[in-house]
């Protein structure tokens, strides 16, 4: 057993202030904050969506795909678009099936 810990990210050389090289082709940490300020374009996430046999959630969860090419602001709209179908699709699932005029025979 020994009393050396795992070495934190914290530790590494590369992470330290001190250690960091500075100069032609280095970038300080306030170039990298004005560069983060920067919004950048929507990307796809590369969520795998598994097809469950059902048409109607299959679309909805397509639907999903929609919020790949938007800005984060743009996600709630999808995302309530496809909770609201999916809730739609789970309560069909409860309601009572209405017998058809001929199948109430006694």
């Amino acid at each position: 057993m020994t009393d050396e810990r795992p070495e934190s990210a914290e530790d590494r050389p590369e992470n330290r202030p001190e250690d960091r090289p500075e100069g032609p082709g280095t970038a300080s940490g306030e170039d990298l904050a004005a560069e983060s300020a920067e919004p950048s374009a929507p990307a796809p996430l590369g969520v795998v969506r598994t097809p469950t046999g059902h048409a109607d959630v299959d679309a909805h969860l397509e639907r999903l795909a929609d919020a790949d090419r938007l800005a984060a602001d743009g996600h709630v709209e999808v995302y309530e678009d496809v909770h609201r179908g999916l809730r739609e699709a789970l309560t069909a699932l409860d309601a009572p099936t209405v017998p058809g005029p001929y199948e109430n025979r006694s």
